[in-house]
């Protein structure tokens, strides 16, 4: 499946169609039954057939594609079926062929591979994103069904950045940067390391040619002393293996391209730091031996402190294997090992094509299987509670990210999360439920913040309570696309249940201005406003009111069927108040110009999205909104206020040394807090501190400032209200 140098376009042209199917036949006849073969070849022709007088950009008949994907399939010695779907996979999308006709044809499994690798080409799309983005989710539900599907489409994918030369520059960028960042990850998720190599490579050499080309020839150039190092180190290690009586397969490896790139970019090592690091597989016939290897290599090279990882009893989550160790060699040069089983080695560079590859009863390749599975159903969660396409796609690219740590529940299980993971994504990892009614942690049986970021090793506990709900500026530090997925639908969950209540409160209050009531309404007179306002149910249309989408005057006359001139004349809207306390949600917000307190006379304003937004009545942006009186809601305090609501003061002060830590003493002694400070210097005598205060009312606050008016250094204090 390698190629010597991805600079060089793949040949074209060198046989036909014809030929390149016989040769994949030929290929098949190794490992399938001979009417699995003659089911291939009828797909040739069929797919021939479908794709006759297209041409791809290089010239060649467009089969060529299809059948050069197939070949891929092959090597990685897939089943029949695969096969079929990889040589028809373009014909749903590029020709007129419909999937019942495949379906007919080659039976419903085949069909439904084909349509999950067919792109989406009959909805217009916004931009070149959102049609990427909409066409990766319908694989991602293809994949769930079958997970062939990423198979064919990865296949598809290496030959396309084989023969990229064709194309564009521009278009060649696009497709290169989209396999880097989408492809080869999924590849190395699946454990596919062959696969993922070469994709990698391509990218790189398609992206960054200059670079690519540079690093080759420095690689180039010092090969040849290099070989000669890697081979006396494997002759030393496999004749210290054979004196310790173990049978062992040596090799000698060396890092490709695109990751010596990626550790000096990330690093800022230069190529020689990276290129100085020689590497070794150690491959024997069972797990017992890996271990026994290990304590070899210990006793003939030195190991360096905090380098050995067990990924055997500990498998990373693409279910690869292996004993990993860094020593100190001869001449002090730096040494990785690698020790695996063959089993393990089959499935750390095929991974879940394994399945297929070898017999199924690897415990190993099944294995593999079982994880991209969950991966999957960890997908498809993402992509139901993801607000749209280009939202998901971003999450999958977090949710690729390598470098993972491994941690405990308290009954002993192991989680697998990305370096940088907190609390809050452990929980969310969990189950999704324990994430939303998270409300503290213990880590190693001590009691942690919630953005505590974890070390591998630790044994985490969540604790939660009922009726908790999910923080949005938990957003600012979880790093797992599953935990930020679930923390926004949870909060658009919230905020909507929140909307619906606040809408329904403001739809009575214009109900009762026209002496109605919702109780009093009719099923007529509710299902003429659904339909006239183009909703379902009458939750949704008060949460179109509660987010300020719809006006409640507005609904609550087509609720009455009282007309619009009979509200003018006679009937004044807003005649009930909306009591507020503080504590209705992000459907109720409080404006940061004026940042007005319970016991301040208030005004509020329906904004679209934002629901109800309550201003001070003398802050200054009030003027914008009296021409738009149907915006206005009548609202005021309720009697009991919950909470701490911000305000603004700005103290002007003796410019004198710990006159900051004076304020903030006494401000703390009054039981308020401070959440910002800034400060203007005036001129060389006096000073004007600004402090965002959190205060219950405006009693507390009045407290807080005649405190403050007691200091010597103070010389002035305002409000600001806008």
């Amino acid at each position: 499946m390698g190629r010597s140098d991805p600079l060089v376009p793949e040949e074209v042209g060198s046989d036909d169609p014809a030929r390149k199917a016989s040769d994949l036949c030929s290929l098949l006849d190794h490992y399938l039954e001979p009417k699995q073969v003659r089911l291939v070849y009828e797909a040739y022709r069929f797919g021939a057939e479908a794709h006759a007088g297209q041409r791809r950009l290089s010239g060649e008949p467009y089969i060529t594609h299809p059948l050069a994907v197939a070949k891929i399939l092959a090597e990685m010695r897939l089943d029949y079926q695969s096969i079929v779907a990889a040589i028809l996979h373009d014909v749903i999308e590029d020709t007129p062929t419909a999937k019942d006709h495949v379906a007919s044809a080659f039976g419903e499994d085949v069909a439904e591979l084909v349509d999950g690798v067919s792109k989406l080409t009959q909805i217009d799309f916004k931009s070149k994103a959102e049609a990427q983005a909409e066409n990766f989710r319908k694989m991602v539900l293809a994949m769930s069904r079958d997970i062939r599907v990423i198979l064919i489409k990865l296949a598809d994918r290496l030959h396309n950045m084989r023969t990229i030369w064709v194309m564009p520059p521009h278009k060649r960028h696009r497709i290169a940067r989209e396999t880097l960042e989408i492809y080869a990850p999924i590849a190395q998720r699946l454990g596919i390391n062959t696969l993922r190599i070469e994709l990698e490579d391509l990218g790189f050499a398609a992206l960054y040619p200059m670079r690519y080309r540079v690093l080759k020839e420095k690689m180039r150039r010092q090969r040849g002393h290099r070989s000669e190092i890697i081979d006396q180190v494997t002759d030393t290690i496999s004749i210290r293996l054979g004196e310790a009586g173990i049978d062992a397969r040596v090799v000698g490896r060396e890092k490709h391209l695109w990751s010596i790139y990626q550790k000096m970019r990330d690093k800022n090592h230069n190529f020689k730091d990276i290129f100085d690091v020689y590497g070794f597989r150690i491959i024997v016939d069972n797990v017992d031996t890996c271990y026994r290897v290990l304590g070899v290599l210990h006793s003939l090279y030195k190991p360096k402190p905090g380098r050995i990882k067990d990924y055997i009893a500990i498998p990373k989550v693409n279910g690869y294997q292996s004993l990993h160790t860094s020593l100190v060699g001869p001449r002090r040069m730096r040494i990785e090992a690698q020790v695996r089983t063959e089993e393990m080695h089959r499935v750390a560079e095929a991974g879940i094509a394994a399945h297929w590859l070898y017999k199924e009863s690897d415990t190993a390749s099944n294995t593999a299987q079982a994880r991209a599975r969950e991966w999957v159903k960890g997908l498809l969660e993402m992509q139901r509670n993801a607000g749209n396409s280009l939202e998901f796609i971003e999450n999958v690219k977090i949710d690729l990210q390598p470098d993972e740590i491994y941690v405990f529940t308290p009954k002993g299980g192991i989680l697998e999360l990305p370096r940088g993971a907190t609390v809050i994504d452990f929980a969310y990892a969990v189950h999704s439920d324990i994430g939303d009614g998270c409300i503290a942690a213990m880590i190693d049986h001590r009691l942690a913040p919630l953005r505590t970021p974890l070390q591998t090793g630790q044994t985490v506990e969540i604790i939660t309570a009922p009726g908790a709900r999910p923080n949005p500026a938990w957003l600012d530090f979880v790093v797992t696309a599953k935990a930020r997925t679930a923390i926004r639908h949870s909060l658009k969950r919230l905020r909507g249940e929140a909307a619906a209540a606040l809408g329904q409160r403001l739809v009575d209050q214009a109900l009762a201005s026209l002496s109605q009531s919702l109780s009093d309404l009719s099923q007529s007179q509710v299902d003429n406003a659904l339909d006239a306002f183009g909703v379902e149910s009458l939750e949704a249309l008060f949460e179109t009111v509660g987010l300020g989408q719809q006006m409640p005057w507005l609904v609550a006359q087509r609720l009455s069927g009282i007309a619009p001139e009979a509200v003018r004349e006679g009937v004044q809207p807003g005649s009930q108040r909306l009591y507020i306390k503080g504590t209705e949600g992000a459907v109720v917000t409080f404006a940061r110009c004026c940042r007005p307190i319970p016991g301040d006379p208030v005004v509020g304003f329906a904004s679209a999205g934002r629901g109800v937004v309550i201003h001070h009545r003398d802050c200054r942006n009030v003027k914008e909104y009296r021409n738009h009186p149907e915006k206005w809601v009548d609202v005021q305090w309720e009697p009991a206020v919950e909470g701490d609501f911000p305000v603004l003061v700005a103290i002007d002060v003796v410019n004198r040394r710990g006159v900051l830590a004076e304020l903030a003493a006494n401000i703390s002694e009054m039981e308020s807090n401070i959440e910002s400070v800034a400060v203007d210097e005036k001129d060389g005598m006096v000073t004007t501190i600004r402090f965002v205060l959190s205060v219950r009312d405006r009693v507390h606050l009045a407290h807080v400032l005649r405190r403050l008016r007691l200091l010597s250094s103070v010389t002035r204090i305002t409000r600001r209200k806008g």
